[in-house]
């Protein structure tokens, strides 16, 4: 009974932070290298190679597999690539802002001369898919234009005519209609993103310029650029809990549910986090490692994430380009110190070093550590048929995998007459519990002294590529190679084959993705677990705990309407719509302090509840 984790594939649109993931359609490569660079001009310090081969590289996220440089008047491209080579922050905004509004600009003319022709729709279409660069950034500052522009794209696309079905239904060109929204738009493009100079800006954004000028303090919704991905991993890890294989359930354990809600909640998180619905789960996807977590400008890799990055919380800020790869929490109870350098040796400190410093969240209150505490001190590694208790190979190890083992537990003069076992101790969940300089990062200065890294537990580590704090290794075998040839152990090929077929031995999980069918869906699995957190309302409500009602309900409510809004059983839709309204409606009251209300509500949504269970199973 386990769910998606709370994520988003947040491709630069604003939105608010839900559970169910949204994937955007594609982006034309000169708009989405426009919203590259407004969002990687904000961070500190801006990574400037990123954003030259956000227009000279095909992107990621776009939807042909051109530069963007490519598709511009050389005037523009060549304004772009004096800017990126002065390194100049000012220049760039204003050329990348100005190549996107004279290619809508140019869009709007092919529509014009291709209009009697009736051949104006794909131009339009185009301008309209650049047009989307800037309109999030007219909404918010200039709610009035966007209408007018809304109505004015509209306008324009109706009066192009059309040649209706068969003869039928045909509609003439509106020439003067045409030209009358055409003339909307073009004014506002040009008055705000082609003016004859721009204003200089603390903030890259695509707030209009004529509302810049006036200093109108306009909050646009907080983004990332185009090729961010906060969708969970496919196939989906198996979660496995202690309480759960014991045959438990997390109804009885309200300590636990709540935890588990916390750990999927942005709530707990502020700032960009939180808009953003980013929540423990995005990134440790159902305790594992969401391989294919990803930002631009602040990731190097998927599955990396510079956690101290301007972006989350400028007060953190280390000003370094210094991403970690995101590790597993599976049996994390066993796996401490924490952090990838060890700097926390209590879980307790270092959950709220997380929520606080890394992600701006408010100071968490006692309680909410203790949940979050208990659910993932509830994490286990997956079952490994492969290995006895005791940490040795079974006998379902293959023969290169027993021959690895003698090499792991062989003493080596490259490490100090030390054996791989010396750290990764078999019996000890093959983790020692200590830090070192094993030589896999540089010094912050010359002569200075370089991070120690914690030894990493190797159970379950087939699942958790790339390697190495940094994620620089992409493979075991690469692993294996790069200890033999920085500690000279002297392996041949076959034994380096060994050693990495028992790396992978003792890294094997029984089962590890979660499998679905007809009937064991995700959405059954969302809603279980949406609807497991709700219980925790019986431990609230007689306490009369508005705080963590609040928190309970902004979590669970919206998500479950999320959830419903994609069910493929659309007679169902209703009730769990309906779900989720009691369910708000309970907190509603709560907050007023109106108990008997509340109570009257819960009561009511476990009644719908129990109804769409027994319809459901």
């Amino acid at each position: 009974m386990r769910r998606l984790s709370l994520a988003l594939l947040l491709c630069a649109a604003p939105v608010a932070a839900t559970a169910t993931p949204a994937k955007e359609a594609p982006w034309l490569p000169e708009a989405a290298a426009l919203r590259l660079t407004q969002f990687m001009g904000n961070l500190i310090p801006m990574p400037w190679d990123d954003l030259a081969a956000a227009w000279q590289a095909p992107v990621a996220a776009a939807a042909t597999p051109e530069a963007a440089l490519s598709r511009l008047a050389e005037s523009d491209a060549r304004a772009i690539r004096e800017a990126l080579a002065a390194r100049d922050r000012q220049a760039l905004f204003a050329a990348t802002t100005r190549a996107i509004a004279r290619d809508i600009l140019l869009e709007l003319d092919n529509a014009s001369a291709a209009l009697l022709a009736e051949g104006a729709k794909p131009d339009l279409l185009e301008a309209q898919a650049l047009y989307r660069a800037f309109e999030d950034g007219i909404k918010a500052a200039d709610p009035a234009a966007a209408r007018t522009l809304g109505l004015a794209w509209l306008e324009l696309m109706n009066s192009t005519g059309s040649a209706g079905v068969l003869g039928a239904g045909q509609v003439a060109v509106d020439e003067a209609q045409f030209n009358a929204a055409r003339e909307v738009i073009v004014a506002y493009i040009r008055e705000n993103y082609d003016p004859e100079a721009f204003a200089p800006r603390d903030r890259l954004s695509p707030v209009p310029e004529s509302v810049y000028l006036t200093g109108a303090d306009v909050t646009v919704p907080t983004t990332v650029p185009p090729g961010s991905n906060f969708l969970e991993q496919q196939p989906m890890p198996r979660l496995v809990l202690q309480f759960e294989e014991a045959g438990g359930d997390e109804a009885d354990l309200p300590l636990v549910a709540f935890g588990d809600m916390l750990f999927d909640s942005p709530e707990i998180f502020s700032g960009p986090a939180r808009d953003l619905g980013i929540t423990c789960s995005a990134c440790h996807n159902r305790s594992d490692v969401n391989r294919d977590f990803f930002i631009p400008g602040i990731t190097t890799h998927a599955g990396g994430l510079d956690v101290d990055s301007s972006f989350f919380n400028p007060m953190f800020d280390d000003r370094k380009m210094d991403p970690v790869d995101i590790p597993s929490l599976r049996g994390i109870r066993f796996t401490g110190p924490y952090g990838r350098d060890g700097r926390e040796a209590s879980l307790r400190d270092f959950t709220r070093n997380v929520i606080v410093k890394e992600f701006a969240g408010a100071e968490p209150t006692p309680f909410i550590l203790d949940a979050l505490i208990a659910y993932m001190r509830e994490f286990d590694f997956l079952p490994n048929s492969k290995l006895n208790r005791d940490g040795s190979l079974s006998d379902l190890a293959s023969d290169a995998a027993v021959r690895g083992e003698v090499l792991f537990n062989q003493s080596f003069a490259g490490l100090d007459g030390q054996s791989c076992a010396t750290c990764h101790t078999p019996s000890n969940k093959f983790r020692d519990g200590k830090v070192y300089d094993i030589g896999s990062a540089n010094p912050p200065f010359p002569g200075g002294t370089a991070t120690l890294f914690e030894t990493p537990t190797l159970l379950n580590v087939n699942y958790t590529a790339p390697y190495f704090n940094d994620g620089a290794l992409p493979t075991l075998a690469s692993v294996v190679d790069w200890f033999d040839d920085t500690k000279s152990l002297g392996l041949n090929a076959e034994q380096r084959s060994d050693l990495t077929a028992y790396v992978m031995a003792v890294g094997y999980g029984d089962d590890p993705w979660q499998e679905f069918d007809d009937r064991n869906t995700p959405f059954r699995l969302n809603y279980e677990e949406l609807t497991t957190f709700a219980t925790t309302m019986d431990t609230f409500l007689p306490m009369k705990d508005q705080f963590n009602i609040a928190l309970l309900v902004d979590t669970v409510a919206p998500d479950l309407a999320a959830d419903a809004s994609l069910m493929s059983n659309q007679s169902a839709k209703p009730d769990v719509y309906q779900l989720a309204g009691l369910l708000r409606a309970a907190g509603d009251a709560a907050a007023l302090g109106d108990w008997a209300a509340a109570n009257d509500n819960w009561q009511a949504f476990k009644t719908l509840q129990s109804e769409i269970d027994a319809r459901m199973y």
